[in-house]
């Protein structure tokens, strides 16, 4: 069975069960709202920025670590974001060019210096990224002052806002191009994720870290320049998903993405990767991030409260556990 299947099977039952629960408890609404195309096209929008963390998360998940700080990395780079955009006095296009370096500098050199102190002081990702949580988020509301930062570049929104698209005047074609340009953003960082693990020496060596790093090293595999590569990736990956960050909101947010790292992090093992390391499929981990996103989205039309989202998100992460342990069980 493909890895990404059960997740998307799973995905399908529940979309479908939201869809059905939304029409069933529908007032004087729209009862098929959940199933319009307008709200497939946000779902989207909004998974693509977990999906794209997804895609830094997942390769340090495969190489047994844990990267907690995604979250408060998002804030910083979406700071960073706004910052370069409202002063760096560069026409629209130039702008977000330098915006986009900025923030992948930036996010990849936090990842690395969690990677260095991993690998260097042999400390626990657990501890070395909750400390990291903590700097990023400081970091953030300290370059932005306590504030939010504006600027004057409307454009970047529409990286996060969907076309509207008329059946009966506009080419069957032009349908699939709806979807905001972060989607294909996200879609395109997958398709460069799943090859980076799947097809090249660097992904096979960070399974075979998260396998058993003992044995690895005496394969000859570098581990600690491995551990410091992974973390920068999965940086650079948080920093992209900052900048869609910025795009969603407008502007940068010091206070944006609090326990974001949580749907990440579900994704990627609602996704099918094992926290013991070895193994994990970005692909899967996309459907998973999809997932997470249908479940609050899902909540929402149903107004659930806020709380009640989070004890769901938290069941979803134990229970996705619980099965990878009883998974490896039974493959002992």
């Amino acid at each position: 069975m493909p890895t990404a299947l059960g997740p998307f099977l799973v995905l399908l039952l529940v979309w479908a069960g939201f869809g059905l629960a939304v029409a069933a408890c529908a007032g004087t609404g729209d009862p098929w709202t959940f199933f319009s195309w307008r709200n497939q096209t946000l779902i989207l929008a909004q998974s693509a920025i977990v999906a794209v963390g997804a895609c830094g998360m997942v390769l340090v998940v495969v190489a047994g670590g844990i990267d907690l700080a995604a979250g408060s990395m998002i804030a910083l780079c979406s700071v960073v974001t706004a910052l370069v955009l409202a002063h760096s006095g560069c026409p629209p296009l130039g702008g977000f060019l330098f915006a986009l370096l900025a923030v992948l500098g930036v996010g990849a050199a936090c990842g690395a210096l969690s990677g260095a102190l991993i690998a260097g002081l042999r400390l626990a990702p657990f501890i070395v990224t909750l400390g990291m949580l903590s700097m990023a988020r400081g970091a953030a509301k300290g370059a932005a002052d306590n504030q939010t930062v504006n600027f004057d570049h409307p454009w970047l929104a529409d990286l996060m806002t969907p076309t509207a698209y008329h059946a009966a005047t506009d080419p069957w074609w032009q349908a699939p191009l709806i979807v905001a340009p972060g989607v294909w953003i996200a879609a395109g960082l997958v398709a460069v994720t799943w090859f980076l693990m799947e097809r090249t020496v660097f992904g096979r060596n960070a399974a075979a870290i998260g396998s058993n790093p003992a044995a690895a090293r005496l394969c000859g595999i570098h581990v600690a320049g491995h551990t410091i590569a992974i973390y920068a990736w999965c940086g650079l990956c948080l920093g992209l998903a900052g900048l869609l960050e910025t795009a969603k909101l407008s502007q940068g947010d010091p206070t944006t993405a609090s326990g974001r790292e949580l749907d990440i992090i579900a994704a990627v093992v609602v996704g099918g990767a094992s926290l013991s390391g070895g193994r994990g499929s970005v692909i899967a981990a996309a459907v998973g991030a999809v997932l997470m996103v249908v479940l609050r989205s899902g909540g929402q039309l149903l107004e659930w409260n806020p709380w009640v989202q989070e004890i769901l998100i938290g069941v979803v992460i134990i229970v996705a556990v619980a099965v990878d342990r009883w998974r490896r069980g039974r493959s002992e």
